[in-house]
């Protein structure tokens, strides 16, 4: 009988370490049900080249936010070299959120997270992309 306990104790255990190790890895999307009618204003920032763009239309922003998949906490951006492109969003309820994004790294309001990397370098693609809008405008 001892022995069929240690046997039922060692299964739970790693029935247990399984599903931490899954709801580890398994992820969330914080932005999930964001709206676009929600935002007020939103801008991005690219550092490099230090140019902030007024996101004039929030509804392909909030489509690239949908897909954002965070895993656990990381805070190891200050190692981070490389392109950080930082989105400010003012809602209708008077928040703001600033989302940050250093692939593999997600960071939202200061608070860093493992991210899953194709919605992210959407999102860079996306600012990327009104930056070259912005400059061909200006010239």
């Amino acid at each position: 009988m001892k022995k069929s306990k240690k046997w039922i104790i060692a299964m739970i255990c790693i029935a247990v370490c399984s599903v931490v190790i899954m709801v580890w890895n398994c992820g969330r999307r914080p932005f999930k049900n964001l709206k676009p009618s929600e935002i007020v204003s939103a801008t991005v920032r690219l550092t490099p080249p230090d140019k902030t763009i007024r996101i004039e239309d929030p509804h392909e922003l909030t489509d690239y936010l949908h897909d954002v998949t965070i895993y656990h906490q990381d805070n190891s951006n200050d190692v981070y070299a490389g392109q950080a492109v930082t989105f400010m969003l003012t809602r209708s309820d008077g928040t703001q959120t600033q989302i940050t994004v250093c692939e593999p790294l997600l960071i939202v309001d200061g608070v860093g997270y493992k991210t899953k990397y194709e919605p992210c370098e959407a999102l860079s693609n996306y600012a990327n992309r009104l930056l070259h809008a912005s400059q061909d405008v200006d010239t």
